[in-house]
């Protein structure tokens, strides 16, 4: 499988997982070549105090477990105001109102093209449909 369709794929189940957990104003950002990131999409959600952030990266931990990925890095868990989860590929920002006020990742990548969550799980959907390519099964109750 050729690595965007795998990567939207990828991406498109940390948003589920977020939104799974009620995440907050949850924002893709797709980063330009040559603009100096080193990955290529951020995942930017907020939650609304620390058991909620921790709870949140779990899920997308968890989530993108199933699929066979791990974080490269996690950094922030135990603070929760911030936490990052890094995919290489993505990376995932969960944070606190405060927080993503203070740092507003969306300004300081304001050359990047924001993304609605909706458009990019229905890309990695359509593509799974055409390529047969089984979707993640649900665990059961």
């Amino acid at each position: 499988m050729p690595k965007q369709p795998a990567l939207q794929r990828q991406v498109s189940e940390a948003i589920l997982a977020c939104q799974d957990k009620k995440a907050e104003q949850v924002t893709i950002l797709e980063l330009e070549k040559g603009s100096g990131a080193f990955t290529d999409y951020f995942v930017v959600c907020s939650g609304t105090n620390p058991r909620q952030i921790q709870t949140i990266a779990d899920a997308v931990d968890e989530r993108l477990s199933a699929l066979g990925l791990q974080p490269a890095h996690i950094e922030g868990y135990k603070q929760a105001d911030w936490v990052l989860l890094d995919y290489v590929d993505f990376v995932v920002h969960i944070f606190s109102e405060k927080a993503r006020q203070y740092y507003d990742l969306e300004r300081l990548w304001k050359s990047a093209k924001r993304l609605e969550p909706e458009a990019v799980m229905a890309a990695a959907k359509a593509r799974r449909t055409r390529t047969g390519a089984p979707r993640p099964r649900k665990k059961k109750a």
